[in-house]
């Protein structure tokens, strides 16, 4: 089943909008990581991106076969140099001008500018070609380097075989170290697609080289696949992706798979920065999870077997990022792919033994905190997405929040007598002030995030409890549905905040702007208690009870936007540093802050969601190497962008239901799977008309600013009339559609 083909046919747009795409967009962080140039399929396993330290170095270490995992440097690293090699030549790096670069997620080319040498890429699913072009009557090379220990064989007809051990160790106490290998079948042509005469490849101490004489031609094509399964396997991928096409067809044929995710979404209206940021933003959210199966069979890294399968099967998500809004979108754009997904994350379960976090090539990753894979879970069911075994995603959910532990970075373990702790007190305790960590679990830089855990998983238990309701187990229903009020436990009604509790039940006495060093760690996690406060999204009325009702907490979420840093902005980035795109004391550029600016929609006040998202993605999302706040990953903060510049966007995963706000563009349309076309009609829509109203679905005026999956779904007009002036009484009182289908 290739899910690509289930997209329906573009309609016959005025625009072709993969030309908005830009994946230089954000390559400079404000101080974590950037975004990276990848170049690949949508959610394809073959992808490479130049190795720099950072975009405005002018100087590229290497180019890879393949990057294995997201944002990291990728094995088999190739360069290309002229002359003699020496020792120098391996680490010799290549010199570029950024201008003389092409940027495209299909086509890949730059120039070095010393050797007067041209490397261009493009890439298919499981395979990839590179054109080099090189100076006519120069002795040529091209030399590929191991990361890990890497081996190979050159064979009687010029084709060869090399192949990475690539290690990956767990973290903890007890850490396992993970092994496999990735294979690659390569050939080396002319022009003609024949073997280049004269040439001579040499293997030896994780260093492959192959040497051009100079009489050669000077264009040459290294063309190559990948396989986690075998030798055999990769020719097998070779064979059926590279065997039969050109360089220019392999081009075209990429560039056309991008169309297909990329017109699916059409927009009218806006300024060319705004669709650049907008489909940029489309693109990275098919960037990942990646399909590793291979014509029938996979590599699985959960129980190190080769599975035959005729179903995709996808790994490489961040899962505490992704949960939000990348998956939502899936559910909407794609559904089929989102079950392809679902089913992927239970094959999972059973081959490790855990529902995954952070599923990568080589298996689950521990990672930040929570086990949010509960989140996609209930959100795809309640929106029809059921071609898995549910059973068995419930299962591993359970023992997720019930026998696993909730320490940081350590998903997949048992659990610990702190997990004990949660269970009977329902809060993860914090240390005491000056007091040295007991738990000899912990992790020393991640810290306990006490209250970061209470939060997630109180939204993890709410998760599982909704999905035991779906599945008519009512025990279990009322079991676990009081966990998901425990995030109670931990507010302080004097803070108005969520402030850590020791063991003693004794609140720690810390400021919450500033207390628990690298990341707020020691209490929070990345962000500080201001952002936390808000942390609840599955019972949103509950936290506006604790707030004092609709107007306090309306007026609680203002002082948020304004609340003042309380120091030089070099100080608070000493600890801070993951809380970018600040406006007050809101994060635009972490992920617990992206339902926040929603949340008026909620208190009375939906002209302030209007303002505020508007706002936010004017100042922090621009079209240039500036342009993301802080970490995408892998999708997170590009759906966010999606989701709001369509005006829409998803607060309470598992809750079938969507936010309204004010839309970037005059008409969106996006072409559903279906057949079928839901459209957002905006007329005028600009920075200075931008205020809701009224509002029409279908011709029918509504009074809510909330549509549910199922109005999309069914195809439609939601038609907005915008002004220069809010309409304050626009959405005031409207009803939530909790129980909406």
């Amino acid at each position: 089943m290739l899910w690509v083909g289930c997209l329906a046919s573009p309609s016959l747009s005025q625009d072709d909008f993969t030309k908005y795409i830009d994946p230089t967009i954000g390559n400079v962080a404000q101080f974590l990581v950037p975004t990276y140039p990848t170049m690949q399929l949508p959610n394809q396993m073959l992808r490479m991106f130049p190795v720099k330290q950072d975009y405005i170095a002018d100087q590229v270490e290497a180019f890879p076969l393949q990057v294995v995992t997201h944002r990291t440097a990728g094995i088999m690293q190739m360069k290309v140099t002229l002359g003699d090699i020496t020792p120098e030549s391996w680490k010799q790096k290549m010199n570029i001008d950024h201008d003389l670069e092409v940027v495209h997620p299909w086509f890949y080319s730059t120039y070095l500018i010393d050797d007067d040498i041209r490397i261009s890429f493009a890439p298919a699913k499981k395979t990839a070609v590179y054109k080099i072009d090189f100076p006519k009557g120069k002795k040529k090379n091209i030399l590929i380097r191991g990361n890990g220990e890497m081996t190979g064989t050159i064979n009687a007809d010029q084709s060869f075989n090399l192949k990475e051990k690539i290690d990956y160790k767990t973290r903890g106490i007890f850490p396992e170290t993970r092994t496999m290998y990735a294979f690659v079948y390569a050939v080396v042509t002319d022009e003609k697609n024949q073997p280049v005469p004269g040439v001579e490849m040499k293997l030896e101490e994780q260093k492959f080289a192959v040497v051009l004489p100079p009489a050669t031609n000077s264009t040459v094509f290294l063309k190559y696949a990948v396989s986690y399964i075998s030798y055999e396997q990769a020719k097998i991928n070779f064979e059926k992706e590279l065997s039969r096409i050109s360089f220019e067809a392999l081009i075209a044929s990429g560039k056309k798979a991008w169309e297909k995710v990329t017109n699916q979404i059409e927009v009218e209206g806006g300024t060319e920065a705004q669709k650049r940021t907008f489909y940029t933003s489309l693109y990275r959210t098919y960037e990942r999870m990646l399909d590793v199966n291979e014509y029938g069979k996979y590599f699985s890294g959960y129980d190190g077997k080769v599975h035959e399968s005729t179903r995709p099967f996808f790994v490489d998500d961040w899962i505490w990022d992704t949960y939000r809004a990348t998956h939502p979108l899936r559910t909407i754009l794609n559904p089929e792919l989102q079950n392809d997904m679902l089913n992927s994350y239970t094959l999972m379960y059973e081959q490790i033994g855990w529902m995954p976090t952070f599923p990568q090539v080589h298996g689950n990753h521990m990672c930040m905190n929570a086990y949010h894979s509960a989140s996609i879970f209930i959100d795809g069911y309640r929106k029809g997405l059921r071609d898995y075994d549910i059973e068995k995603a419930f299962e591993g959910i359970e023992k997720n929040l019930m026998e696993g532990t909730f320490i940081p970075w350590r998903q997949g373990t048992s659990r610990r007598p702190i997990d004990d702790f949660y269970h009977q007190k329902g809060y993860f305790p914090s240390l005491k002030i000056g007091q040295a960590e007991t738990e000899p679990q912990m992790d020393g830089f991640e810290k306990r995030q006490p209250v970061a855990v209470t939060l997630g998983i109180s939204y993890d238990f709410w998760s599982l409890a909704e999905l035991a309701k779906e599945l008519g187990k009512t025990e279990e229903y009322q079991k676990y549905a009081p966990k998901g009020k425990d995030y109670r436990n931990l507010w302080h009604s004097k803070h108005r905040l969520f402030i850590p509790k020791d063991e003693e039940g004794n609140w720690l006495d810390i400021d919450p702007k500033l207390a628990g060093g690298k990341g707020y760690r020691e209490y929070y996690d990345e962000n500080n208690g201001w952002t936390y406060a808000w942390d609840v999204p599955h019972d949103i009325a509950g936290l506006t009870e604790l707030l004092g009702g609709k107007p306090a907490a309306e007026a609680r979420l203002d002082q948020l936007f304004r609340e003042p840093l309380g120091m030089r902005k070099s100080e608070f980035y000493v600890d801070g540093s993951n809380s970018t795109g600040m406006i007050g004391q809101f994060s635009m550029g972490n992920e617990p802050s992206f339902h926040i600016p929603y949340l008026y929609n909620y208190l009375g006040a939906p002209w302030k969601t209007q303002k505020r998202t508007r706002f936010l993605l004017d100042v922090w999302f621009k079209d240039n190497i500036f342009g993301i706040p802080g970490d995408e990953d892998g999708g997170g903060m590009s759906a966010f962008v999606v989701f709001s510049s369509m005006g829409l966007y998803p607060v309470t995963p598992g809750l079938p239901f969507y936010d309204i706000t004010s839309p970037v563009f005059e008409k969106t349309t996006i072409n559903l799977t279906s057949g079928k076309k839901f459209t957002v009609l905006a007329k005028g829509a600009s920075r200075s008309k931008k205020y809701i109203q009224k509002a029409y679905l279908n011709g029918e005026e509504i009074f809510s600013p909330f549509i549910t999956h199922r109005q999309i779904m069914d195809g439609g007009i939601l038609e907005l009339i915008l002004d220069e002036l809010p309409n304050k009484a626009w959405g005031k009182n409207a009803t939530i559609p909790i129980n909406s289908k």
